[in-house]
């Protein structure tokens, strides 16, 4: 019996981009998804950060796209080496799956990862303990090891704003106060979110008091290389286009103190990457300004604040709590040193 499901190679970022509206209906269609997935978020990591060739591997069902498996290959002294596209910037990988049609797609697409000629070494990283890609079934003439990946703290929020300060450790309840408080005394407190028209300016204010900040500590930062600045350039329009972005501005007296760049999907809420003026270190704009984030995500029905990768102390003192990405390289039997030798 011929199969209903059919499955295409794409190594063209145009033809990628060309796929981009079956792809935003696939992406919505899965509960799964996060924002990482998305067009608006890997689209423009494909033109600024990708480092390889593209190898996507998009399932079709009777002509609808049901199934996305974004990959970037390059040859490496070990072989040819796959991973998900969206490295390093991306905290959340996977493939994209239609619901109700996981078991056949993830089973065709380990027969074609085992027939695919682009990679001997295929990592699959940072996945989400409930991703598709640690479902998959090992591809044929293949085996697997499994490792834990990056601890990604996440706070459970409460129903309302009004009972967030019953989640709140003690301590941090007492130094949300303390900062409203110091920063009143210097003058107006204001938070001021990016639409359309203010998404550029307020992106570049971001980037200043990253940098600010972590050259305080003699340190560069994420957004040191220029690479990475204009990544995200090109995808906050997208972003913002999609209702994912949230990029919010806290000014104290009128002055930039603080600012937060994150995303809202569904019922979660991401929190990728914050920033701030050394000058108001005492009055802890940041605290002021998350506090600020957690209400208005609880209010657009978020039940979990994401911190993504890391485990930087200030995101425990909010009271998350570790969730672990899990990582799995798959290794072609088949491919020895000397047949690397060979390719490389």
């Amino acid at each position: 019996m011929t199969s209903p499901f059919t499955c295409r190679m794409i190594t063209e970022v145009s033809e990628l981009a060309a796929l981009a509206p079956d792809w935003w209906e696939l992406w919505r269609q899965s509960p799964i998804a996060t924002p990482f997935q998305s067009p608006a978020w890997l689209l423009p990591w494909c033109n600024n950060l990708s480092d390889g060739n593209a190898c996507a591997l998009a399932i079709y069902f009777d002509r609808r796209l049901v199934g996305l498996a974004p990959f970037c290959c390059e040859r490496r002294s070990r072989g040819r080496f796959a991973r998900l596209m969206g490295f390093p910037v991306t905290d959340y990988h996977d493939f994209l799956i239609a619901p109700k049609l996981e078991e056949p797609i993830l089973a065709l697409l380990s027969s074609r990862l085992a027939d695919a000629g682009f990679w001997d070494i295929l990592e699959l990283t940072e996945l989400q303990p409930d991703a598709h890609a640690l479902r998959m079934a090992v591809p044929s003439g293949c085996d697997v090891t499994s490792a834990c990946a990056s601890a990604c703290p996440v706070l459970h929020l409460p129903g309302t704003p009004d009972e967030l300060q019953w989640i709140l450790p003690p301590r941090k309840r007492r130094a949300l106060r303390t900062a409203h408080n110091r920063a009143e005394r210097r003058g107006r407190l204001q938070v001021k979110a990016a639409d359309r028209s203010s998404v550029s300016d307020m992106f570049e204010l971001l980037v200043s008091l990253h940098r600010h900040r972590w050259n305080s500590r003699a340190e560069s930062g994420v957004l040191a290389d220029p690479r990475v600045q204009q990544f995200h350039r090109h995808a906050l329009p997208a972003l913002m286009s999609a209702n994912l972005l949230r990029l919010y501005l806290l000014e104290i007296d009128g002055q930039p103190a603080a600012a937060y760049y994150g995303f809202m999907h569904r019922n979660q809420a991401y929190g990728y990457l914050t920033g701030f003026e050394p000058a108001y270190a005492f009055e802890s704009p940041s605290v002021i300004l998350l506090g600020y984030v957690f209400a208005e995500s609880i209010c657009e029905g978020a039940h979990k604040f994401h911190f993504l990768r890391g485990r930087e102390p200030y995101k425990y003192g909010w009271g998350a709590h570790d969730c672990w990405n899990e990582c799995r390289v798959v290794h072609r039997i088949s491919v020895n040193s000397h047949d690397v030798a060979q390719q490389a």
